[in-house]
């Protein structure tokens, strides 16, 4: 099994006190941060996230494979911003909408969305619809990443939408929603351009909206 097969392993069974060294001996060998993330950490991630689907491993299981990701990317980081190694997939701005306090699930998607190569803008929870816009704008964000787990505030999320027509700015980022009380229908019906029902199947749907050109 080569370094990166076993990287790979260790996010998926969430080993984080054997990550920070062997992303070090990785890079000792003059592995690029690139290929440590696309190698290591993305098969890795979606080795659980193939599992999650198969309900052969559930959210702890998801937890701990994206802390253990997190691990990584911090040896990794400083790395990753010095000069032209690597290049982020595209840019996700995602947060809880207003009057939700809700982030379990927000952050497990935000951290397995960095893991797998994406620069990822956390918010945090009761965003206003403003905060959204304006960090979109700031970021050129490819993508707006909406979360809710209390229903009454799901509403919020077309009021995000709608604010993006109203500045110009819709045909400019794509937006996902994601949350409890959030289904294809409702995504749908306030015209979001995806649902993911959990975190894996996030990853997957960002990574084809960003295969999709922007207007």
């Amino acid at each position: 099994m080569s370094s990166l097969q076993q990287l790979a392993e260790y996010v998926e069974k969430g080993k984080s006190e054997e990550i920070s060294s062997l992303v070090q001996k990785l890079l000792g060998d003059n592995i690029s941060a690139d290929r440590i993330v696309s190698e290591g950490l993305v098969p890795g991630l979606d080795a659980i996230g193939e599992k999650f689907s198969k309900f052969e491993a559930f959210v702890p299981e998801l937890m701990v494979a994206a802390m253990a990701a997190q691990e990584a990317l911090k040896v990794l980081r400083p790395k990753m911003t010095e000069g032209t190694l690597h290049k982020p997939m595209g840019t996700v701005v995602i947060g809880t909408v207003a009057g939700d306090v809700h982030d379990v699930g927000k952050n497990i998607v935000a951290m397995m969305l960095e893991g797998g190569g994406f620069k990822v803008i956390d918010l945090g929870v009761n965003v206003p619809t403003a905060s959204f816009l304006k960090e979109v704008r700031y970021q050129e964000a490819e993508i707006l990443a909406l979360s809710s787990l209390y229903t009454p505030t799901r509403l919020a999320m077309k009021d995000v939408i709608q604010a993006l027509k109203d500045q110009g700015m819709r045909d400019k980022v794509k937006v996902m929603v994601g949350g409890a009380p959030i289904d294809q229908a409702f995504c749908d019906l306030i015209g979001a351009d995806g649902y993911a029902p959990d975190a894996p199947q996030a990853v997957k749907m960002a990574k084809s909206l960003i295969a999709v050109p922007k207007q």
